[in-house]
């Protein structure tokens, strides 16, 4: 349902109407996003809410709502309330006229669409009203059958695509046909003025670890962050975890730190690190919003998804930190892990390899430790950064339009 007018979205993100014609008004983006709760998709939304408002834009978030849609205000934007996560195709069919006169109303001059149902609407209404149209291609979509293909195929339709990854971006080029002149690459990033290790104090920490109730133990961790979700691979690593006890005893700590549905997949972890004689070293612990701090607690930090990730959150910011990663040699770990020097990638399904990595990664010196953490923080601020995202999708937003923000990006 449309539950707000023009008049409304002003007064919530205090801005003024546009005038018309392109010189003289800020340049005004709306993003299309099922709901504003947590994941890389509502990130990305929330990150270039702030970068457009700091370049002197209007942005403007079409959503369903979710925890994190009071943020957008804060953050200079403005929230337009419509189920964009409806995939009833009359509800889909209905938001394209509202989006339309949503752009009309409120000058909107790129339509940024960031989830397929929400493409659909956003792309047809782009169309009538001519304000440009990009997507941003933030997963590798499940692409079984015609009609998810089809479900799949309006996220290439952006002009251009934004992919999240080299990986993806070949992705879209075998799938849907695009040259690579069609997608432009812009990796998601760590905000290294969060994920540093200068900026978590050990209060933090000692707050975190109390939390879990693990402040009294000693021992190395191994930390793996992560949806509880059977192709986040935490079973590989309580599988792994088995053979490392099996070669050095019960000197370590496998955390696995995670929210999921109550019972199920969480409780057959438990009940698979009891039957591998693993429970007195493997513990699971809830979701933080403090990773930062959770991080800092990890001699190193894994990502054992089984599928590729299209880009992998969790090996960028624990490299921000300085901490060594293993990951699964697939997917968008590929670009951000450098292999024998960031950390580490083991092949899909070896736990073999990935205990022997686990092993080595706990028996390395203080100056080797250094050395990687070193070389893991200046890849990061190379080239997986937040502000790298968001002054690329700026300058991307600002060809699409033909005209430039109104402060320097």
């Amino acid at each position: 349902m449309f539950v707000q007018s023009s008049k409304d979205i002003q007064r919530e993100g205090e801005t003024t109407r546009p005038a018309a014609g392109g010189e003289g008004r800020p340049l005004t983006v709306l993003q299309l996003v099922p709901s504003l709760n947590m994941g890389g998709v509502e990130r990305g939304t929330l990150e270039m809410t702030e970068a457009i408002a700091g370049a002197g834009g209007r942005a403007l978030v079409a959503t369903s709502g979710g925890v994190q849609a009071p943020r957008v205000p804060r953050l200079g934007g403005t929230v337009v309330s419509l189920d964009m996560a409806s995939k009833n195709p009359l509800t889909m069919w209905l938001n394209v006229g509202r989006l339309a006169r949503l752009i009309r109303d409120e000058g909107v001059d790129i339509v940024h669409a960031r989830s397929r149902a929400p493409a659909w609407s956003g792309y047809f209404a782009a169309r009538r009203t001519g304000a440009a149209f990009i997507t941003t291609y933030h997963g590798s979509y499940n692409e079984k059958g015609f009609a998810k293909r089809f479900y799949n195929s309006i996220m290439a339709q952006g002009r251009p695509v934004i992919a999240v990854s080299r990986f993806i971006r070949d992705l879209i080029m075998a799938r849907h046909g695009l040259s690579e002149d069609e997608i432009i690459v812009i990796p998601r990033g760590a905000d290294i003025s969060v994920f540093s290790e200068e900026m978590v104090g050990n209060e933090r920490t000692v707050k975190l670890m109390e939390g879990w109730g693990l402040m009294d133990d000693s021992r190395p961790v191994i930390m793996l962050p992560g949806r509880l979700t059977r192709w986040k691979g935490q079973e590989s690593a309580i599988d792994a975890a088995a053979a490392l006890k099996a070669r050095r005893g019960p000197d370590f700590l496998l955390l696995i730190v995670g929210d999921g549905a109550v019972g199920g997949f969480a409780d057959y972890l438990d009940e698979l690190a009891e039957s591998l004689g693993v429970q007195d070293c493997v513990v699971r612990a809830p979701g933080t919003s403090d990773m930062a701090a959770a991080y800092k607690q990890a001699a190193v930090v894994l990502s054992t998804s089984i599928e590729p990730e299209a880009f992998g959150r969790v090996a960028v910011e624990a490299q921000a930190m300085g901490r060594p990663v293993i990951a699964t040699d697939h997917g968008g770990a590929r670009e951000t892990v450098a292999d024998g020097e960031s950390g580490w990638l083991y092949p899909p399904g070896d736990v073999g390899r990935l205990a022997d990595l686990m092993d080595q990664a706990l028996n390395m010196d203080a100056s080797a430790r250094a050395h990687m953490g070193m070389a893991a923080r200046a890849r990061i601020h190379a080239s997986f950064t937040v502000a790298q995202m968001q002054r690329a999708t700026l300058r991307v937003y600002e060809h699409a339009a033909g005209r430039p923000f109104v402060r320097n990006i």
